[in-house]
């Protein structure tokens, strides 16, 4: 097998081919530092690549593979990490130059867990600084871009991870969601992204942009991949405190591999038949035609399939993002304070601590963390609190009621993932209105807390994928992953994206 073969493998096929000796971590490994090296330059989905590291972990595996230990079945299996995941001896920037050459001392619980069972670590992928961004724009280390077309974004913050695993970089990577920052890349590269619920996977190590909002999870090609990555990133973790949802999840109801395997698409255990199907009023209008037409297609055919579909009725989400950009700005604000040339960071000299202080924060963050810092300390100054910030943890509250609602009628929901495909670069980043319009279907589902999940639905405007998006009740992130494979069986498999040669 060769080169071009083996990093079109799905990690679960890679996974299984190691397993079985037809290929060995370090062979798979060297395929994608290969791929990287050649496709790299037009796509830029990499801050920093750890090539010696990754290849110094396969050889591990493959010893003791060799030795007849028993591994877990990813091992060996070569992933990426968003840039805003702390990892020991490896440079973490969150795309800032306020953190640029910053070495951690320590690594993410989820990096502890990914190192843990062994799979080599590609390197970190680009994002918008600090997470804040729906385009990987606004990284202060260059854009990334889509591998559908290299003049058009690859979503953000968190499209490096995405574009690598489109661009065949990686079989899988790791991203965060605070508002829809993993599954909206998804959806316009052409890839699975998912968000589990709000705890499932713990934020130690993360550098923090939305402490209530903020969210850890898998991308890749599949939905089984996804479903796998998270079984091994979830889990409880006494650093974290909001973590201890983590703690129901069990053996029992986390192994998502041996659930997938058995669904028969067209049998008695498609998960489809006799499924309640939500489908929200408010979310019917906003998106470009072709992309909505695509999600009702797929709706169409869970109608065939036996689903009953409902329209439901969530009448304050229409105040989500509005709610959003004011809670997430203001934690934001408050997150970030520590970067400030003294606690944390890059310093550029001034004649006071004040100065130090004011010319650090000018000169190293970007203006999209400017602009968002300024937004959150207004809505946290005193004589604003209640009726910004206040006001917008109440929204927050009403539409957990009206998930609840829904929930009550139907078994999951289902919505269009961004309002159109990807779009050109520069296209929106000086209209930051227009660029926050492309979480609108997402942010509900981290305001509330609950997970979510985009796969593509197929070909839109220009031949560019478009998404949908699979939301269930907290802590069914099995049920979500078991009815987006249902989905993703009976939807045709995309081409490979055109923006690169083969």
């Amino acid at each position: 097998m060769d080169n071009k073969e083996i990093i079109r493998l799905t990690a679960l096929e890679l996974s299984r081919k190691i397993e079985g000796g037809e290929l060995t971590s370090r062979q798979v490994t060297d395929a994608f530092i290969e791929r990287i090296e050649q496709v790299e330059p037009q796509v830029h989905a990499f801050i920093v690549t750890t090539f010696d590291e990754a290849r110094k972990t396969a050889d591990e595996i493959d010893k003791k593979r060799q030795d007849g230990e028993k591994l877990h079945p990813l091992a060996g299996v070569p992933i990426a990490i968003k840039d805003v995941v702390v990892t020991k001896g490896i440079q973490t920037t969150a795309g800032s130059k306020m953190l640029e050459g910053w070495i951690p001392p320590y690594d993410a619980s989820l990096v502890v867990k990914i190192k843990e069972i062994g799979m080599p670590i590609l390197g970190k992928t680009n994002m918008d600084e600090f997470a804040m961004g729906s385009s990987t724009e606004h990284s202060a280390y260059g854009k990334t871009c889509n591998p559908w077309d290299l003049d058009r974004i690859p979503g953000g913050s968190g499209g490096g991870s995405a574009a690598a695993v489109a661009a065949f970089e990686a079989p899988l990577a790791i991203g965060t969601d605070t508002g829809g920052s993993i599954r909206q890349p998804a959806a316009v590269t052409g890839t699975v992204g998912a968000k589990p619920t709000y705890g499932y996977v713990s934020r130690y190590g993360l550098v923090a942009l939305s402490s209530s909002l903020d969210q850890a999870g898998p991308c890749s090609r599949t939905v089984i991949d996804s479903a796998l990555l998270q079984d091994v990133i979830q889990g409880p973790d006494y650093h974290d405190s909001t973590s201890q949802l983590s703690s129901e999840v069990t053996a029992e109801n986390s192994n998502y591999q041996a659930a997938l395997e058995g669904l028969r698409i067209g049998s008695e255990n498609d998960g489809l038949k006799g499924v309640k199907v939500g489908v929200v009023k408010q979310m019917q209008e906003g998106f470009a035609p072709e992309v909505f037409a695509r999600f009702q297609e797929e709706i169409e055919a869970l109608e065939e399939k036996g689903a009953e579909i409902i329209e439901v009725d969530c009448p304050h989400f229409e105040y989500a993002l509005g709610a959003y950009y004011l809670i997430m700005p203001s934690e934001a604000s408050s997150n970030l304070a520590r970067f400030d040339g003294m606690r944390y960071g890059q310093r550029v000299d001034g004649a006071s601590s004040d100065e130090m202080m004011a010319n650090t924060r000018g000169a190293m963050f970007g203006e999209e963390v400017k602009r968002r810092i300024l937004l959150g300390t207004y809505a946290l100054s005193a004589g604003y609190y209640d009726a910004y910030y206040g006001s917008a943890q109440k929204v927050r509250t009403l539409i957990q009621k009206d998930f609840a609602e829904a929930f009550a009628k139907v078994d999951f929901i289902a919505t269009p993932t961004a309002p159109t495909v990807a779009f050109k670069f520069g296209e929106k980043i000086d209209d930051p209105l227009a660029m926050y319009m492309n979480d609108i279907a997402t942010i509900p589902a981290n305001l509330a807390g609950i997970p979510g999940l985009s796969l593509p639905s197929g070909l839109a405007e220009e031949g560019l994928p478009a998404g949908i998006q699979i939301l269930v009740p907290a802590k069914s992130d099995d049920k979500m992953y078991k009815f987006a494979a249902a989905i993703e069986a009976m939807t045709d498999k995309l081409p490979e994206p055109k923006g690169l040669e083969k």
